[in-house]
């Protein structure tokens, strides 16, 4: 697939990868249609004939509320039709058998029985990985027209703050994470490392159904001007109030760049914490700028970057490795159920591979000029569970033409699957319908990527060390634990000694910090197959 088929596909529509819904609410007790071979017809298309199914199309865009006019990101004209919630469950039930990649485990539904969102939620395998946890965590909805605003812009609503969550039950632990420059929480004077005590005046350790309320909706506001007041401990025990007024935030992607000097010769280091839009200039002037200082190595920060274009994971992947390892080799190929073994569902083309992508490809520079690139046979990347999709991209990747990823914090979130984001009536679906893999065939990561010191199960094992992250330094610092552990790697190949000892890590059944949930929504953990509406 070269740049020119990329554009024609992104204009069907969004590509999501290895997606979810990673938010984490505190708790009180600790296709399109088209294609494919489905089943048989039936003469009624209402009726509901176990085993039996009709083309989605039957039902696509049949609505209990249709909406009119056009959307107002990409001004396609809306196709609704006046139609009925039973018409809208029809055409899940049939999409879910044509396109779902594990659309044999489904259990089969009387749609006449539920809600819409409500059967949509059934509509998938309980299966499990070898760790144990469920085989699809990634299924779920979001509203059209925010789904639009955010996919296309990357700006949400909120302060300007990256949580995480150390603990989701009692005793719980919320600690600030990242920063946005320039935003409400960075105005008011939050910083990394503070941890919040109340919200709008209830304890995190509240045990009552309207605390946990209060909490989840602090934690996660969704209306521009809402306003909620925070209780922090700094890292010194000081306690400080803040007002924090949501509103849109637009993230800066690409941080923190600087070349730190050893005695091998120059490190590039830079925080990378989203694939939007935005991040192809930054990520080219990152680049170019590592690149006229000769880096030896790069320490790409993923720590908290669950995802967004694909495309641009692709870029990044080419400008650390250079076209000597990556010409002409498949970055990423995605593979369909049974019922389409060589073709894509949704293009309705030949299955072509992703490549590594070698020029601009129009999301914030114009198209076709040349990337930057390092030529590097190794990278260091700093990775938690944070670490999601696209991000899991550029690692696999690269492991697939023999570049050398040297793993340095805690294991990946594993989402090696992925969706095209589906729009009916109003509501965008996402329902895995693929499978990604490198250019070696391999895709099995459902446990997430780990370094060869951490002991978690079912994950890929990289070289490297296990290292908690650490809120008692700036990211960038050279103290920070994880970043100096990198460059001590780097140095002599060793990971810190007594690391559990130390209490920056538990031990292995007693360890949370390492996969400390972010709260934070689908679009910061997608993978997006997608260009720009020209």
């Amino acid at each position: 697939m070269d740049r020119r088929d990329y554009n024609v596909m992104r204009k069907k529509g969004f590509l999501c990868a290895l997606a979810g819904a990673t938010t984490v609410l505190l708790t009180a007790c600790g296709g399109v249609g088209g294609g494919g071979s489905n089943n048989a017809s039936t003469s009624d298309p209402l009726a509901w004939e176990p085993g039996v199914f009709n083309d989605p199309a039957t039902y696509k865009s049949y609505c209990e509320n249709p909406r009119s006019g056009a959307s107002a990101v990409t001004g396609e004209v809306f196709d609704d039709r006046v139609g009925s919630t039973l018409e809208e469950n029809h055409w899940l039930r049939a999409w879910i058998n044509d396109s779902y990649l594990w659309y044999d485990e489904v259990p089969d539904l009387n749609p006449d029985n539920y809600a819409t969102l409500d059967y949509f939620a059934l509509l998938k395998t309980d299966a499990t990985t070898a760790s144990g946890k469920e085989k699809d965590e990634y299924h779920f909805t979001y509203n059209t027209a925010d789904w639009e605003a955010r996919s296309q812009t990357g700006v949400s609503v909120g302060y300007g703050i990256d949580f995480v969550l150390q603990s989701s039950a009692v005793p719980r632990e919320i600690v600030v994470a990242l920063i946005e420059p320039g935003s409400d929480a960075d105005i008011a004077g939050a910083v990394r490392g503070d941890r919040v005590l109340t919200i709008d005046g209830y304890d995190v350790d509240t045990d009552s159904q309207a605390g946990i309320d209060a909490l989840n909706q602090g934690l996660y506001p969704d209306s521009d001007g809402e306003q909620h007041l925070f209780e922090l401990q700094q890292t010194d025990g000081t306690v400080k109030t803040l007002a924090l007024v949501a509103g849109p935030v637009a993230k800066t992607s690409v941080r923190d760049l600087q070349i730190i000097d050893t005695t091998t010769g120059p490190v590039g280091y830079m925080l990378f914490t989203t694939h939007n839009s935005p991040a192809e200039r930054l990520l080219v002037q990152a680049y170019e700028q590592l690149a006229a200082e000769n880096v030896t190595d790069l320490i790409l920060d993923l720590r908290y970057n669950g995802g967004g274009y694909l495309a641009i994971a692709s870029q990044v992947a080419y400008m650390t490795a250079g076209a000597g390892q990556t010409s002409n080799q498949v970055f990423e190929h995605l593979e369909f159920n049974d019922k389409y073994p060589n073709s894509n569902p949704v293009t309705g083309g030949a299955n072509d591979p992703i490549p590594f992508f070698d020029e601009t490809l129009g999301f914030s520079l114009s198209e076709g000029q040349s990337l930057p690139s390092l030529n590097l046979p190794r990278v260091f990347v700093l990775t938690t569970s944070n670490t999601c999709s696209a991000s899991e991209s550029i690692i696999n990747g690269l492991r697939g033409v023999g570049v050398e990823v040297i793993q340095i914090g805690g294991a990946t979130c594993g989402k090696p699957y992925g969706f095209y984001s589906t729009d009916n009536c109003g509501t965008t679906y996402f329902s895995v319908q693929f499978q990604s893999v490198n250019a070696l065939g391999f895709g099995d990561y459902a446990d997430g990527f780990a370094s060869e010191q951490e002991d978690a199960p079912g994950a890929v094992s990289l070289p490297g060390c296990i290292m908690a992250d650490d809120y008692d330094h700036a990211l960038g610092d050279l103290d920070e634990a994880m970043l100096a552990t990198a460059l001590g790697y780097r140095q002599d190949g060793s990971c810190p000694l007594n690391i559990y000892a130390t209490g920056q890590l538990a031990k292995p059944e007693q360890r949370t910090s390492v996969k400390a949930p972010m709260v934070r929504g689908p679009w910061e953990s997608n993978r997006i197959m997608e260009l720009p509406r020209q």
